[in-house]
């Protein structure tokens, strides 16, 4: 009686086993009969799969790159001085903008005003040594000529005039000099630009050449950068830039991204590249050159460099999504008369903004597939649509 009642059991468990797997069959053949995603796409795929196409344009690209750069004054140049001193007074305002030539520092001037006066005192003395000499001269030869004197006592008369010719031409470059270093007690801006905190205070005893301030020029400012091995084209053209005499022929114009995404009004020039690579890191240290008159780039200012490496004809852009990998490497799908997808091998060009660049595989009127591409396989049917936002043109 159990053993009745276990395999009455068993066949029932059977019969709903059945049914289940019936039930899945049933509606694995719907899915594929109603053209659901879950069957091939294309031929005995349940119908033409979906596609966007985009039709390939000829055209010209030109291929940006961004570097990291610093922003640095045109030109930074220390402020010293030029004898020793007491530094009496400071005369500009720190953080100024001062002009060339301007007066920013007085050493006191009284030892120098001493030393000049004695040194015209010099001069005077050796001026009538001059004098002397020179009517010694014009009596000895006189008498010379009435042969009164010996041509010794001639020869002696005019070695005297010259000497004291010479003590004169000494004691004036004396005098220069006093006056010079005189001059030097104030202390003149080298440059036009904004100026450092003040290095030294008032009342310092200066020795000749201390570091008194900073002058930094920021119109026009520098902005260098490293450009990695690759993008030698900018040095290259730099290169001949120099060789024409700088005249700005070959010169690359650069763009600068400011800090906060925005971009700088003006348009810079780069004007040097290194003449080596940096074995360190594989770059070549690079400089633009940006007008900035309204001191919207500061020195010491992080910001990015765009730069137009080159411009690219004739190049067909597609969207980058459209390029996938096949067994001859990087390659597009088309789509023919037939409404048959083909894949077709193509050389890859730069990434730009408007898309990927492709060099060769590709004509203008190609139809390349940029959507539906998951699952198609060559051979295969599409139902194609045109693509609205225009894709790589």
């Amino acid at each position: 009686m159990f053993e009745s009642q276990g395999r009455a059991r068993r066949r029932a468990a059977r019969g709903a086993v059945l049914v289940v797997v019936a039930a899945a069959l049933a509606a694995c053949g719907s899915e594929q009969g109603s053209g659901g995603q879950g069957g091939p796409a294309g031929p005995g795929g349940g119908g033409p799969a979906p596609v966007t196409v985009i039709t390939a344009e000829a055209g010209s690209v030109d291929v940006e790159q961004q570097y990291a750069g610093r922003v640095r004054g045109s030109r930074e140049v220390e402020v010293r001085n030029r004898v020793e001193g007491v530094l009496e007074e400071r005369l500009y305002r720190e953080g100024q903008i001062v002009e060339q030539g301007e007066a920013m520092f007085r050493i006191d001037s009284e030892p120098f005003e001493v030393a000049v006066r004695a040194a015209e005192a010099e001069l005077a003395t050796v001026q009538a040594d001059l004098a002397q000499a020179r009517r010694e001269w014009e009596r000895t030869s006189r008498l010379y000529e009435r042969n009164a004197v010996s041509e010794r006592e001639r020869d002696q008369a005019r070695s005297a005039l010259e000497l004291a010719r010479a003590q004169v031409a000494v004691a004036e470059a004396r005098v220069e000099q006093a006056q010079l270093d005189l001059d030097y007690t104030e202390v003149k801006a080298p440059v036009s630009g904004v100026t450092s905190l003040e290095a030294r205070p008032e009342g310092s005893l200066l020795e000749q050449g201390a570091l008194l301030s900073t002058i930094v020029q920021q119109d026009p400012v520098h902005v260098r950068f490293a450009l990695p091995e690759s993008d030698a084209a900018i040095q290259r053209t730099a290169r001949e830039a120099m060789r024409d005499g700088g005249d700005g022929d070959h010169k690359r114009e650069a763009r600068v991204i400011l800090p906060d995404g925005s971009e700088y009004e003006r348009t810079g020039v780069i004007d040097f590249t290194a003449s080596t690579i940096d074995s360190s890191t594989g770059t070549v240290l690079a400089r633009a050159v940006f007008d900035n008159p309204d001191d919207v780039l500061i020195p010491g200012q992080f910001v990015r460099v765009r730069v137009l490496l080159r411009t690219l004809d004739d190049v067909i852009v597609v969207p980058e999504k459209a390029v996938g990998s096949g067994p001859e490497g990087p390659q597009v799908y088309l789509v023919g008369d037939d409404s048959t997808a083909r894949s077709r091998p193509v050389e890859l060009g730069p990434v730009t903004p408007e898309g990927q660049v492709i060099l060769d595989g590709l004509e203008p009127g190609d139809r390349v597939v940029v959507n539906g591409l998951a699952g198609l396989r060559d051979g295969a049917e599409v139902d194609a649509d045109r693509a609205d936002d225009g894709g790589g043109e």
